[in-house]
């Protein structure tokens, strides 16, 4: 994953209806994705890379999620052949708010973007979306709080 700290994501509309779809998809587990695209100072989300959630307690995968090593592997040798890069994973919480958890955290291997999408209830359905970076902590220390990260979405 690229390693220099975003101020900004912006997000291609077209890849931010795939990632809904794949996280619709995989209701009611976690549904998970890799997130290509170009960094700098302002990174810019252009494709998604749709994944398998492929968490070893199938009966876990409504709150878990895992990727592949293989579909990383993958959709970096695709990316780079494109001129993008993998600039993180996105992933559903089918029944919480698109806040990176405590799992979610301990998992991920920081510095790292991190797109949630939390399932609305009642009168709006759908998805609400959280942007987070999860910067990278000193050694000896505790994880690093996700900082939320603000986005726009291209026109």
């Amino acid at each position: 994953m690229a390693a220099i700290t975003p101020v900004q994501l912006t997000v291609d509309r077209h890849a931010l209806t795939v990632l809904g779809r794949v996280f619709d998809a995989a209701r009611p587990a976690e549904g998970c994705a890799l997130l290509l695209g170009t960094t700098g100072r302002c990174w810019h989300l252009q494709q998604v890379w749709p994944c398998l959630n492929v968490w070893p307690q199938p009966a876990q995968r409504p709150r878990r999620f895992c990727l592949d090593p293989r579909e990383q592997l993958l959709a970096q040798r695709w990316a780079r052949q494109r001129g993008l890069v993998v600039l993180g994973a996105g992933h559903s919480h089918p029944s919480s708010a698109p806040v990176p958890s405590a799992v979610d955290r301990a998992l991920t291997l920081a510095p790292a973007l991190l797109v949630i999408a939390g399932l609305n209830s009642g009168a709006t359905p759908g998805w609400s979306w959280g942007c987070w970076w999860l910067p990278e902590s000193e050694p000896g220390d505790p994880p690093a709080m996700p900082q939320r990260l603000p986005w726009t979405m291209d026109a």
